[in-house]
């Protein structure tokens, strides 16, 4: 096959079947493309015995994405690597990669199909014990071994030479910290929130904050990290929590996966005003995903700091509470990545059902206008939060 050539159903079982270790030789397989995603082909191939995998190829022709930015193929290679990265030290919370090829820019990947999206679940109320803990062991995990203070300063500087991802960070440049606060074509927001937008685009104090986050994230190598944590990019059951998709990984900020798997979890939060109509079992929902996001940002600041007691390599300060501090600082950057998802996700293009799935649309307003008013409160008071507590008292205070 031809470098680049775009697939389709026959090419992608062709292409598995030239590996000869994903299928038994006998394996008769069949191939479904079920993905819409603007960057990649996405295909399930299965045998007749419902073994199966799905493969990813970095779209050929998804040389704009519809919103002016051009994009490289170099996006498969930082997504394989990162896979490989994470799942090196946090394999349970990780889908596992079993293939990569540079010059087709295809990605082989276990198939997650018997788990579920969690946007979809929570959307039906439904919950999961382990969220919290499993989120908080991958963020930990995954963001420590690739820090200061655990890598040599030559191996981390080479890492982030290696993942530099330029065109995926100015999507996400734009749609945080530009469009929800200048305005842009891309804005589909519904003429009922002009005045809350307008009002969002006049604060001094907002913008302000906006700017530093901005500043952090262009700025702050400070771990590889997922750079596309969603609802949308986690599969979970009972037992099992993956995460998938970091196609926009890069060295930056730990806060921001951190701050965007939380404010994924109030924007459900806020949704369901909209979605359970039965008080009491929107009382169990609320508290729910408050308990999760409370055990997540106590399980991420204890790990961070027994991953630094026990593995830590000397190549950071050894000044007393060093690590205490960094970790405190990490907590409100995450603070203020998750307002910044709330706000672009009412704002701008990539908007979740969540929300836009409400029926009632005057339900549905008045969430999005919580939502918006959530985001910036996080963002103006995220400086102000000196403790893990801190920090959850200041999202139970702006939603209750």
């Amino acid at each position: 096959m031809s470098a680049n050539q775009a697939f389709d159903n026959d090419r992608a079982i062709e292409y598995i079947n030239n590996q000869g270790d994903l299928f038994p030789p006998d394996a008769n397989l069949s191939c479904n493309k079920f993905s819409n995603d603007k960057l990649y082909l996405v295909f399930r191939i299965t045998d007749q015995h419902q073994r199966s995998v799905i493969l990813k190829q970095a779209r050929p022709d998804a040389h704009d994405t519809g919103a002016g930015w051009p994009q490289a193929l170099e996006r498969a290679r930082i997504e394989a690597s990162t896979l490989r990265r994470h799942g090196k030290v946090c394999p349970a919370q990780t889908v596992r990669m079993l293939h990569h090829d540079s010059e087709q820019a295809i990605i082989i990947l276990e198939d997650l199909g018997h788990l579920h999206v969690l946007r979809t679940e929570l959307n039906a109320g439904r919950t999961f014990a382990n969220l919290g803990r499993d989120a908080a062991r991958y963020l930990a995990t995954t963001s420590f071994y690739h820090s200061d203070f655990y890598l040599a300063p030559e191996d981390k500087k080479a890492l982030i030479q290696s993942f530099t991802n330029p065109q995926l960070c100015s999507i996400t440049e734009t749609v945080f910290f530009d469009d929800p606060y200048r305005g842009s074509a891309r804005d589909p927001y519904t003429d009922a929130l002009h005045n809350e937008v307008n009002k969002l685009r006049q604060n001094t104090a907002l913008k302000l904050a906006v700017a530093r986050l901005r500043h952090s994230f262009q700025s702050s190598s400070q771990t590889l990290v997922h750079g596309n944590i969603h609802s949308g990019s986690l599969f979970v059951d009972d037992t099992t929590t993956k995460f998938t998709d970091p196609k926009f990984a890069f060295f930056g900020p730990i806060g921001l996966d951190l701050g965007c798997f939380i404010g994924n979890l109030l924007l459900n939060f806020c949704a369901q005003h909209g979605r359970i109509k039965a008080a009491s079992k929107r009382r169990d929902m609320h508290t729910y995903l408050l308990r999760t996001i409370d055990i997540c940002l106590s399980e991420f600041e204890q790990q961070w700091v027994e991953l630094c007691a026990q593995h830590g390599t000397g190549n950071t300060p050894q000044a007393a509470d060093h690590v205490e501090h960094f970790v405190r600082a990490a907590l409100q950057d995450a603070v203020g990545y998750c307002g910044s998802e709330m706000i672009r996700r009412i704002t701008g293009q990539a908007q979740v059902s969540d929300l836009d799935e409400i029926e009632d649309a005057q339900a549905r307003l008045r969430a999005q206008r919580l939502a918006l008013e959530v985001g910036q409160q996080l963002i103006l008071h995220a400086r102000s939060c000196q403790s893990k507590n801190a920090c959850y008292q200041l999202i139970i205070s702006v939603l209750l």
